[in-house]
């Protein structure tokens, strides 16, 4: 059993923007396939710059906030309550295009190689 609180945990950096703000709840290792659980917080104006990942899925829950998420070259609204999963290799960017935080929580699963599938 892993437990853990957001009371508890450091802030730390998003990998694709600094100066947006997250909490680990879980990490690469915790458990089989999950490679992340956690919590980012980003201000007004805020952006993840447009990458994809070609090994894992992403699955994002709008906690609070407004937002928008641009998957492969179109826009889709992030309003609290949404669920958006993004597939391995789907060009993806979020946005805080609302005037205050947007709170996504957040965790990625570890895909097996598509190659390996069909072997």
């Amino acid at each position: 059993m892993i437990t853990t609180s957001l009371n508890n945990l450091p802030e730390e950096s998003v990998s694709h923007n600094p100066e947006i703000k997250k909490k680990v709840m879980l990490r690469l290792g915790d458990l089989p396939h999950l490679t992340n659980f956690s919590q980012a917080r980003f201000a007004p104006g805020q952006t993840a710059p447009a990458h994809a990942h070609q090994d894992m899925c992403e699955v994002f829950f709008v906690e609070a906030g407004l937002g928008i998420i641009h998957i492969n070259g179109k826009e889709y609204p992030l309003l609290p309550g949404n669920c958006v999963a993004i597939e391995p290799g789907e060009v993806h960017e979020v946005v805080n295009s609302g005037s205050t935080e947007l709170v996504l929580t957040y965790f990625g699963l570890r895909v097996q190689n598509q190659l390996a599938l069909t072997n």
